[in-house]
C-alpha cells in the first residue's frame, strides 16, 4: 500500500524557504544586551579566523575550549557532531531513538547559544556504544560520512580543525575514535576538486592549514609530550566585557545537556587545555600563524576593517545608538561584496544582529495558535518596538500573498501592533524535522536535499518578511511565526508555530499482546483539522476478518473520531509490524500521527511519525498480580506490563516505609539509584520486603554518582561492563535455573531479534550468592556473567540486572519479554 497524500509531503521540499542571505537575514528573538555585549560582539566583527569542533554526540564538545575561542580569540567557532546522540540514555524522561535525537540536537543549539559557537551534524545515527572505529564504520557508510564532513569543511571553510578524540582504537567509544578518523581525512582531501565534485555546484574546495586533537587525560592534567607539538590554551580566564570567566560560561553551556545528566559547577580559577598538533602546516608559536586576515581578502577589507577598528576606539557604551551612524557606514561597506562567501555571509548577519541590539529591537510575528494545517486560517499579529531617537520608517510585511503596509515611523519606545490575517498554503510542507522525512538508510539518516545535510534543524516553519529603513538604508527582515502565551509560574512564554498534518492517526500502544491466542485490544483515534470526513479505519498487513471495531465514539467538538479494535489474528510469525491508516472514500490515506515532545529548557517539539504498533503472539503464562514500580531517570516498562495484563502501581517515597507486601513484585527503573534519592533513603525497607517473601527486580544503574551502593541484600559493585553487539552470543550457564525455565521456557531463539545492545554497567564483582544464569560476551571481549544476578533472600527472591530491558520491552522483542516476565513471576509462587 503506497499511501498518496502524506508520501507527496515526504517528497516535495521547498528549500528556497531554509535561507535567506544578503538583503533578507532571518531573526531569532533578541535577548536584551547591554553596551558592553555589543562591543563584545563587534570586537568578533572584526577577526575572521574559524575553527571547526568535531567529535561524535551531542555532549562530546569541550565547551570549556570553545568558550574561550569563540570569547577570546573571538573566532568563529562550530561544532560539528556526527550523530544527533539518538542511541543514548534519558535522565529526564521516557524518549528513546528519534525522539530523544530530537531532545539533545534542541540542547545542543542551546549550549551553542551559551558559549557563542555554531552547531552542524551529519547523517549518522548514534547506534549506541561501540567498542571500536571498525565496528562503528561497520555500521555507517564510510564515504557517506566523509562526504557530510566534507560537505561542512567546504561549505564553514575552518582555518583549522580541533577533533575531541585522538585516532587511537580501544580508549575509549568506538564513534568517538571515528569521529577523529573521518576528521582528519577529510581534512587532506576537502580542498582536492576531484573529491565528492557533485557538491561543487554549491561550495568550492576548502582546505583547512592545520588539524588538531584536544588532547587530555581521563582523571588527570594532560601531559606535553617531548615529541609532540602542542599549544595551550588558558581556557580559565575572566571575560571583564562578559562579567563570567570560560570555565562559568562552559559550565552554563554544558548544563543544558540535561537530558544526560550534564548539569556542571563551574571550575574556580586558572585552568589551562592542550590542543596536540596531527597534521597541515606547522607552527612555532600559534595554531593560528600565518593565516591571512580574510579583510585583505576583499577589495575594500581594508576599508572594512578601518571602519570597525575606529568604531571600536571611539565606542560609546553610555548612549549606544551614538554609534548606529558608524555601524550603518560598516553595513553599506559589507552590502558592496558580491559572491556566496561564508565568512562574509555571517560578518553580514553579525552587523544586522549588532544594529537591531544598539536600538534595543523587538520585533514579533505571533499567531492565535501554537499548531494549524495546510489551508487553515492564522490571525497573526505583528508587534515592533525600538527605544532609540532615531527614527525606523516602516515599509511593508508580507507573508505569503498578504501585504501589510505600514505608514509610519518607529521610534522613542513607542511600539506599533498590527493585524495580518493570512493562510497556510494547502500545499506547505508540515513541520516534520528535515532528516526525519525519508525513511534511513544503514544506519544514516536520508536526506534528499545537499543543503540541509550539516544543518541542525529546520528553519522556521513560516516567516514574513519587514521591509523597513533605518538612516537611509533599506532592511528586509525574516520574522518567525511564533506563538506566545503567559504562564501564571513563568510569565512570557513564546514557542514556535507548527504546521501539521489536517487529519492525523494514532494509536494507544506500540505494542499489542495475543497471548495464548487471546484477542487484544487497540484503541485509535483519528483527529480532523477541519471538520469530521467519512472515511474508513484500515490496518495494513490484517484482513478484515482478523480485526474488528468493537466501538467507535465521535467527538464532534474536537473534531475527533475514536475507535476501539480487537484484534484475533493468532497465525503468522512472532512478532509483526502493521501500519494504521484513515482512508476516505476518493482513496485519500493519512497515516501520521502528531506527537509533542515538551521540556521547559527546550523548545516545544513536534513530528508525525506514522501510526504503527507491532503485533506480538506468545504463548506464555501470565499471572494476575500486582506490581509496585519505582520511578527511575524514565523509561516506558510500566506501560508495557500493563499491555501484558498485570496490573502495575507507582510506588512513591512516602509508601516506602509502609507496607509492601501488596505487591508480588516490585521493579526499580533504570538508573533509579542514580537519580531517586527517596529509593535510595528506604533500602533498607525494600531488602526486608524481600526478606519477608517479596520478589525484587533492579534495572541497571550507572557505577558514576551512585546515591546508595547498597542496592541488594548481598555486596555487588557495578562496572562499565558491557555487550554493545545486540546479536552476540548468550550462553547458558544455568540450564535449570528457574528464571529460565518457570513459567516460561527460555530457549536459544530467545535471544534473537535484540536491539542496539544486549545491556550496560554489568556488576564487576559480587557476592558468591548470587547466582548467574547467563555469559553475554562481545565479539574479541572477555566475557561477562553480569547481566543477570539472582537470588534468594529470606523468603523472597532478588534480582539485579543490566539487560537493557527499556530498550528490549518497548521494542517488542518477544524473547526478552518473556524473560522478563519470567523475572516477575518468581514473585508468583503458590
Amino acid at each position: 500500500m503506497t499511501p498518496k497524500l502524506t508520501k507527496r509531503i515526504y517528497q516535495v521540499f521547498i528549500s528556497t524557504c531554509l535561507f535567506l542571505l544578503v538583503l533578507v537575514f532571518s531573526y531569532l528573538p533578541l535577548h536584551a544586551q547591554s553596551s558592553a555585549e555589543i562591543y563584545h560582539g563587534l570586537l568578533k566583527l572584526k577577526e575572521t579566523k574559524r575553527v571547526l569542533y568535531v567529535a561524535a554526540h551531542p555532549d562530546d564538545e569541550n565547551t570549556r575550549l570553545i568558550a574561550y575561542l569563540a570569547n577570546e580569540e573571538m573566532v568563529e567557532v562550530a561544532y560539528l557532531s556526527l550523530t544527533r546522540g539518538d542511541g543514548g540514555q534519558n535522565l529526564i524522561g521516557k524518549e528513546l531513538g528519534i525522539e530523544l535525537g530530537m531532545i539533545r540536537t534542541q540542547e545542543l543549539l542551546k549550549a551553542r547559544e551559551t558559549d557563542g559557537g555554531k552547531q552542524f551534524f551529519s547523517r549518522a545515527i548514534d547506534f549506541g556504544y561501540s567498542r571500536n572505529p571498525t565496528e562503528t564504520l561497520n555500521n555507517w557508510d564510510r564515504q557517506k560520512l566523509l562526504s557530510d564532513a566534507v560537505w561542512v569543511i567546504r561549505n564553514f571553510q575552518p582555518d583549522i580543525i580541533i577533533t575531541r578524540f585522538n585516532t587511537i582504537p580501544g580508549i575509549t567509544h568506538g564513534h568517538h575514535t571515528t569521529s577523529a578518523i573521518i576528521a582528519g581525512e577529510a581534512f587532506k582531501i576537502s580542498g582536492d576538486p576531484t573529491v565528492f565534485p557533485e557538491q561543487l555546484s554549491q561550495v568550492k574546495p576548502w582546505s583547512a592549514k592545520r588539524i588538531f586533537w584536544n588532547a587530555y587525560n581521563w582523571g588527570g592534567v594532560y601531559e606535553p609530550k617531548p615529541d609532540k607539538q602542542y599549544h595551550e590554551f588558558q581556557v580559565g580566564k575572566f571575560n571583564p566585557i562578559l562579567g563570567m570567566s570560560y570555565s562559568q560560561i562552559a559550565a552554563n553551556s554544558r548544563t543544558m545537556h540535561k537530558s544526560q545528566g550534564f548539569g556542571s559547577t563551574a571550575a574556580i580559577g586558572e585552568g589551562t587545555d592542550f590542543i596536540e598538533f596531527v597534521d597541515g602546516q606547522t607552527f612555532s608559536e600559534s595554531p593560528f600563524e600565518d593565516l591571512k586576515n580574510r579583510w585583505t581578502l576583499l577589495p575594500n577589507g581594508k576599508v572594512i576593517s578601518s571602519k570597525i577598528d575606529a568604531l571600536i576606539a571611539s565606542f560609546d557604551f553610555v548612549k549606544p545608538a551614538n554609534n548606529i551612524g558608524k555601524l550603518i557606514e560598516i553595513r553599506k561597506e559589507l552590502n558592496k561584496v558580491q559572491g556566496n562567501l561564508p565568512w562574509v555571509n555571517d560578518k553580514k548577519s553579525l552587523i544586522n544582529q549588532l544594529i537591531m541590539e544598539t536600538i534595543g529591537w523587538k520585533a514579533l510575528f505571533l499567531s492565535d495558535t501554537e499548531l494549524n494545517y495546510p489551508s487553515s486560517s492564522i490571525q497573526g499579529k505583528v508587534i515592533l518596538n525600538q527605544v532609540t531617537e532615531n527614527p525606523i520608517k516602516l515599509v511593508s510585511f508580507r507573508v505569503f500573498d498578504k501585504t501589510l503596509d505600514f505608514d509610519t515611523n518607529l521610534a522613542n519606545n513607542k511600539s506599533v501592533q498590527k493585524e495580518i490575517p493570512f493562510a497556510i498554503p494547502s500545499n506547505h510542507l508540515n513541520s516534520q524535522p528535515y532528516w526525519l522525512r525519508n525513511e534511513p538508510e544503514n544506519n544514516l539518516y536520508t536526506v534528499k536535499d545537499q543543503a540541509m545535510i550539516g544543518k541542525p534543524y529546520n528553519a522556521p516553519t513560516v516567516e514574513g518578511i519587514l521591509s523597513f529603513s533605518l538612516e537611509g538604508e533599506h532592511f528586509e527582515l525574516a520574522l518567525p511565526l511564533q506563538y506566545r502565551y503567559n504562564d501564571p509560574v513563568n510569565g512570557e512564554v513564546i514557542q514556535p508555530f507548527k504546521v501539521v498534518p489536517e487529519i492525523s492517526v494514532g494509536v494507544s500502544q506500540s505494542n499489542v499482546f495475543l497471548l495464548n491466542n487471546n484477542p487484544a485490544n487497540l484503541d485509535a483515534e483519528v483527529n480532523f483539522g477541519k471538520e469530521i470526513r467519512e472515511g474508513k479505519l484500515k490496518i495494513e498487513g490484517l484482513k478484515e476478518s482478523e480485526f474488528s471495531i468493537v466501538g467507535q465514539s465521535i467527538d464532534e467538538k474536537n473534531k475527533t473520531i475514536r475507535y476501539q479494535i480487537q484484534i484475533r489474528n493468532s497465525n503468522g510469525e512472532e512478532k509483526s509490524a502493521h501500519k494504521v491508516y484513515f482512508e476516505t472514500p476518493d482513496g485519500e490515506i493519512f497515516q501520521e500521527d502528531t506527537k509533542r515532545i515538551l521540556y521547559p529548557h527546550i523548545p516545544n517539539l513536534t513530528y508525525f511519525p506514522e501510526a504503527s504498533f507491532n503485533l506480538i503472539r506468545l504463548n506464555m503464562k501470565v499471572s494476575n498480580q500486582t506490581i509496585g514500580y519505582i520511578s527511575g531517570a524514565g523509561d516506558d516498562i510500566p506501560g508495557i506490563l500493563n499491555n501484558l495484563g498485570y496490573s502495575v502501581e507507582r510506588i512513591e517515597e512516602a509508601q516506602l516505609g509502609a507496607d509492601l507486601s501488596k505487591y508480588s513484585t516490585i521493579i526499580t527503573g533504570i538508573r533509579a539509584f542514580n537519580v531517586n534519592q527517596g529509593l535510595a533513603s528506604h533500602t533498607d525497607a525494600l531488602i526486608e520486603y524481600v526478606n519477608n517473601g517479596g520478589n525484587l527486580i533492579v534495572q541497571y544503574n550507572t557505577s558514576s554518582s551512585l546515591l546508595s551502593k547498597e542496592f541488594g541484600p548481598y555486596p555487588l559493585t557495578l562496572s562499565r561492563d558491557r555487550v554493545t553487539v545486540e546479536n552476540s552470543p548468550v550462553k547458558v550457564l544455568l540450564e535449570n535455573h528457574p528464571v529460565l525455565n518457570q513459567p516460561n521456557k527460555i530457549s536459544a531463539k530467545d535471544f534473537d531479534g535484540w536491539v542496539q545492545e544486549r545491556g550496560l554497567y554489568f556488576p564487576g564483582e559480587w557476592d558468591s550468592l548470587y547466582q548467574t544464569p547467563l555469559l553475554m560476551q562481545d565479539p574479541g571481549e572477555s566475557a561477562s556473567e553480569g547481566s543477570l544476578l539472582v537470588t534468594n533472600y529470606g523468603n523472597g527472591t532478588y534480582t539485579y540486572s543490566g539487560i537493557s530491558w527499556f530498550r528490549l520491552l518497548p521494542a517488542g522483542v518477544p524473547g526478552a519479554i518473556k524473560l522478563f516476565v519470567n523475572l516477575i513471576e518468581q514473585g508468583n509462587e503458590e
